[in-house]
Order: structure tokens, then sequence, then C-alpha cells
């Protein structure tokens, strides 16, 4: 029978693990929807850019999912954990999961993850776990820039003409139920702050209410007085969205597996 500590051990290591995967699996799912604006933006610069910001997601998924495959220690790789997952084992918000619609969802999508995206991974960089610690450090750089550039365009839109901002108003009414889930602690996420892993989720909203409402003031659009939450992403229960994603970024994977490029 295995002793209180060993226990204890495998405890904590499973939880580390189940907690890269969560912030893995947002960089993943986020790199996936944005990267459908490929050959589609709407001119040339922005089609770019949002497939770069999609490249930089992409990146940082690798590096979360390498470590949670060192982790778990079964020997699966970064691509085994991204593409020969089904479904309920995803962790990603469900705020990440809604479809582009138009460029204005995907603007008001992108803020709101990259405000949340950007306090995390400001706390994630002092976390305890040297792992966790040194990918944040990393990828902080580029989720900075990633919050400039969609608070740009909230405003660019927000504040532009009658129809985009009517178009900006609608996609944040729409999408705003969704943004709870990004503040929502977890027993996961309760259990990785008190290791001192990931932060207090509930510290960081204050400031993420903040720098929301601070930017739609100057987009001169309206916070949505709605206080429904939608949640479930974390817990591996998601919208209907979530399997047509999935089938479309393993289908090669799963046809050919072990395909190498």
């Amino acid at each position: 029978m295995p002793s209180a500590s060993k226990s204890s051990k495998l405890n904590r290591q499973e939880s580390l693990f189940q907690y890269v995967l969560q912030v893995g699996d947002n960089a993943l799912i986020n790199g996936q929807r944005l990267s459908e604006w490929c050959g589609h933006g709407p001119v040339l610069e922005q089609d770019i850019a949002i497939t770069n910001i999609a490249l930089d997601q992409v990146g940082q998924a690798r590096s979360w999912l390498q470590y949670a495959a060192e982790l778990e220690g079964k020997g699966r790789s970064e691509d085994d954990l991204a593409y020969l997952r089904p479904e309920f084992e995803y962790r990603n918000v469900l705020l990440l999961e809604q479809p582009n619609t138009d460029w204005a969802y995907t603007i008001v999508r992108q803020f709101l993850f990259d405000v949340f995206n950007y306090h995390l991974h400001s706390e994630l960089k002092k976390s305890t776990d040297a792992g966790v610690a040194a990918i944040a450090e990393k990828s902080h750089k580029e989720i900075t820039y990633h919050l400039r550039y969609s608070s740009e365009w909230m405003i660019r839109l927000g504040d532009g003409t009658e129809l985009s901002h009517q178009k900006m108003q609608s996609a944040l009414d729409d999408l705003w139920m969704y943004s709870g889930e990004l503040t929502e602690m977890n027993e996961l996420d309760a259990a990785m702050a008190k290791e001192g892993i990931g932060p207090d989720l509930e510290a960081i909203k204050p400031q993420y209410d903040a720098r929301v409402e601070a930017i739609l003031s100057q987009a001169t659009l309206k916070k949505p007085e709605a206080s429904f939450v939608q949640t479930g992403g974390k817990s591996g229960r998601h919208t209907e969205y979530m399997g047509f994603i999935l089938a479309e970024m393993q289908s090669l994977q799963r046809q050919m597996p072990g395909l190498k490029w």
C-alpha cells in the first residue's frame, strides 16, 4: 500500500498535468480557430497578422503539451495530446470554441481572452513550478502583443462607423456569457493556487474587469448587463462547435496515425 506522502505526490503530479493541459488547450483551440482566417482576412495585412497570432498560440500550445506529456510520463507526445484525445478530455474554455462568424466576433472573442491570458501569464511567470514559469515567461511577450492588437481593433471598430459599432456590440452581447468562465475558479485552479503553481483567479478578476471596462469605454461599447455565465469547458463539457473543431484538426492524424512531417 503506498504511503500517504507518495500518494500526495502522485495527486500533485496528476493535478499539475491537468492544469498544464488546461492552459495548453486554451492556446491550442484558440490557435485552431484563428487559423481559419488564413487566406480569408478582411485585408491582406490583417490576414497575415491574425495568422501570425494563430501560429503564436499553436507554438505556445506545443510548449504546454510537451510539458504535460513529460509530467504524465506515459510515453505520449504533444502530438498525441493534441490530436488523439476525445472531446471530453479537452479543458479549454467555451469562449474559444465559438465560431469566427465575422471579423467583429473574432476580435471580441480574442480581446476577452487576451485580457485574461495576459493577466494569467503575468502571474504564471511567478509560479513555484519551474516548468510552468519558464513557458509563461517565454509566452508573455507574444501575449502582450496579442492584447495590444485586439484592444486596438476593439476601439477602432467600436468607435468607428455606425455599422462597425453595431457589429461589435452584437458580437459582445452574444459572447459575453462565455467570458465569466475565464476567471471562474474550479477545484483544479484552487489546488494549484494553494501550491503557488497557478494564480488565484478571483484575485485576477478585478484586474480583468477593469481592463475590459476601460477598453469598452474607449470603444464606446456598452458592457452587457446579463449576469448569466455559461461554463463547462474546463470540466470537459463543450459546445456543439467543439466536435467540428476536432474533426478538422484531428482528421489527418486519425486517418494516418503516427504521421510525421
